[in-house]
């Protein structure tokens, strides 16, 4: 995760994080996703790809989701509505 922050390694990284900072780092990233610019560039375009899919899609055909064209990312098992009233 930290990887190539500042030019370093993760075990430099770590070595020169306060816990504090590192926290910073966690709620922007839950905030704001990954810090992987080639991650992000897959989600845009794979969000793209499933509009105009779904655009032009036949009238009863299953509907895509951007997780069908995006390779390096894994559709969840649960949804979170699903994930919330199986927890509550």
């Amino acid at each position: 995760m930290l990887n190539g922050i500042g030019g370093r390694t993760i075990v430099e990284a770590q070595g020169r994080i306060s816990y504090p900072e590192f926290l910073q780092w966690m709620r922007y990233r839950r905030r704001r996703g990954s810090l992987n610019v080639g991650q992000r560039v897959e989600m845009a375009i794979a969000s793209l790809s499933a509009l105009y899919a779904n655009a032009h899609r036949k009238e009863h055909a299953p509907a895509f989701k951007w997780y069908d064209f995006a390779p390096h990312h894994e559709e969840p098992e649960l949804t979170l509505e699903q994930a919330m009233a199986n927890w509550a």
